[in-house]
C-alpha cells in the first residue's frame, strides 16, 4: 500500500464549496424556472459552535438532576441562517416584503412546512450528515 499521508494536508484537502438546492417550485425565474437555492457547507468548528448557542440546562422535578439537552429547534434555525447564502435572508428589503425581522423568522414565512424541513435535510446533507456509514466504509484488503 503506498504512502498516502500527504494526502491530508490541509492544501490536499479536496475543497467543500456551495451546493445548490431547489427548495422550492414556488420560487421561479422569468421563464417559470425553479431558483435554487446557494447553500454553504460549514466546518465543525463553526457546527459545534451553533449546537452550543442551542443547549440549555433542564431539570428533572422529581430528581432534582439537572442534564443538559440541545433546543433542535432552535439549531435547525441557526442552521438554516449560517448555511443559506441565496437568498440573502438577511436582507431587510426581503424580511420587510414578508413582514419580518430576523433570517429565522422570514423561513418559517417565506416556506411552507414540508419546503422547510427539506431545506434542513438538504443542509445536513450538504454537510455530511444523513449519509449511509455502509457508503463510506471500505474493507482493507491485506
Amino acid at each position: 500500500m503506498a504512502d498516502n499521508f500527504k494526502a491530508f494536508m490541509a492544501e490536499n484537502a479536496v475543497k467543500c464549496n456551495e451546493v445548490e438546492y431547489v427548495v422550492s417550485d414556488r420560487f421561479v425565474d422569468e421563464n417559470g424556472e425553479p431558483i435554487p437555492w446557494r447553500l454553504r457547507i460549514l466546518t465543525e468548528k463553526e457546527n459545534n459552535q451553533l449546537r452550543n448557542q442551542c443547549r440549555r440546562k433542564v431539570t428533572n422535578a422529581a430528581t432534582k438532576q439537572t442534564t443538559t439537552e440541545t433546543d433542535m429547534q432552535k439549531y435547525n434555525d441557526l442552521l438554516a441562517e449560517k448555511c443559506v447564502v441565496y437568498p440573502n435572508l438577511n436582507d431587510a428589503e426581503l424580511q420587510e416584503s414578508y413582514g419580518v425581522i430576523g433570517a429565522a423568522e422570514l423561513l418559517k414565512i417565506m416556506l411552507l412546512p414540508g419546503e422547510y424541513a427539506d431545506l434542513i435535510l438538504a443542509i445536513s446533507q450538504a454537510n455530511g450528515f444523513e449519509q449511509g456509514m455502509a457508503d463510506k466504509i471500505r474493507r482493507v484488503k491485506n
